[in-house]
């Protein structure tokens, strides 16, 4: 189907974020979940570092997010942005350090790929005065490095809308990319998310259709898949669940962890800790504002590289009292730079390091 040049990918909208600020929680709209996540019943594949693009992406324009019925002068001026001509885009930027924290390129380019070739094909949608509006490509189109460290790209006003006006949503945790590695874990709360307090009960067949898995009983589904997922969640989430089979049946009951008393307690007390520890790092090595940015995010944000970082300044400190050297000789710039030089070290001792050399995390 062709278009007129002119037509072809309008920017009528440039979100920024200069700040790289992130909500704990991002809303995500129950029709974008149905179409893109879920279409035909069954969970797309979406690998673990194309899930926080589309997580950082939520995030970005949240604040921009709205309920029609709450504010129903915000969907004519949506209309009137982005659905009035064929292939309307938005654009928008994301560090590559939040879709890889390890810094791996390559990790990014196959992320933005995915996204840029999943779903891609001709939309239409009709806007408030009738007009049908069609628009070509997938979630994502034309990523480039136009600027050192992020990624830009487009998004089409089809999925932006989305995104972006939820009549129906539910929250999940935007750490949940980071601290959970299975993807279909992630894929999963998100579908937890959505089920009603009583929970539902499903056979084996429709779950292992609808989370793409091959188990052949009620059994090897609630202990090779449920009960890991489980133990995710209840240590990432606010979200858990109970679960049992009665044959083939397998009941599955959210179950809101916020409500345990210990639990907001628990999540302060740590978030306390971290940032005691990062305020020890700039007092005792004398680093900037500027400094600490990258240290402070790959260290709060990030579980495995906060623990490659405290190993590495563990060997940092013993190797400085082996050699009899205060290491305090080392602030600012020139700390980072050698608490750079242990954490590719520690990170290329890791198993993940053998497979990705060049994959450490950067925090300088």
């Amino acid at each position: 189907m062709a278009i007129p040049e002119k037509e072809v990918r309008l920017v009528r909208k440039n979100f920024e974020n200069s700040t790289d600020k992130v909500h704990d929680r991002i809303r995500i709209g129950n029709r974008f979940v149905d179409d893109f996540i879920f279409d035909d019943i069954q969970a797309a594949d979406i690998p673990i570092n194309a899930l926080r693009v589309i997580f950082n992406i939520i995030s970005q324009i949240s604040n921009e997010q709205f309920r029609p019925e709450d504010r129903p002068k915000q969907l004519s001026l949506f209309d009137d942005e982005f659905e009035t001509d064929n292939n309307i885009f938005a654009a928008m930027k994301i560090r590559n350090s939040k879709i890889s924290p390890s810094g791996s390129s390559k990790q990014v380019i196959e992320a933005y790929e995915f996204l840029a070739q999943f779903k891609m094909g001709w939309y239409r949608s009709v806007n408030t005065k009738g007009k049908e509006i069609r628009t070509f490509g997938g979630l994502i189109s034309t990523p480039s490095y136009d600027q050192r460290g992020y990624t830009s790209f487009l998004i089409s006003s089809y999925w932006l809308k989305k995104l972006l006006v939820i009549p129906e949503y539910n929250y999940v945790l935007y750490n949940l990319v980071y601290n959970i590695r299975n993807n279909k874990h992630i894929i999963f709360a998100i579908w937890l998310s959505k089920l009603p307090e009583t929970g539902t009960a499903l056979k084996l067949e429709t779950l292992n259709n609808k989370f793409g898995l091959h188990y052949k009983s009620a059994n090897d589904f609630c202990f090779k898949f449920l009960k890991p997922a489980k133990a995710s969640l209840d240590q990432f989430n606010t979200l858990s669940f109970r679960y049992h089979y009665r044959g083939d049946t397998i009941d599955i009951q959210p179950v809101l962890l916020s409500e345990r008393p210990d639990n907001n307690a628990l999540q302060q007390k740590q978030n306390n800790t971290r940032v005691k520890r990062l305020r020890y790092f700039k007092n005792r090595y004398r680093l900037t504002e500027r400094q600490m940015n990258q240290l402070s995010y790959q260290y709060i944000h990030i579980i495995q590289t906060r623990e490659l970082i405290e190993k590495a300044f563990k060997r940092f400190i013993r190797d400085n009292r082996l050699q009899k050297i205060r290491s305090t000789e080392y602030t600012g710039i020139n700390f980072l730079n050698k608490l750079q030089e242990y954490l590719i070290l520690i990170y290329r001792e890791t198993k993940m390091g053998e497979l990705l050399p060049n994959g450490y995390p950067i925090i300088v």
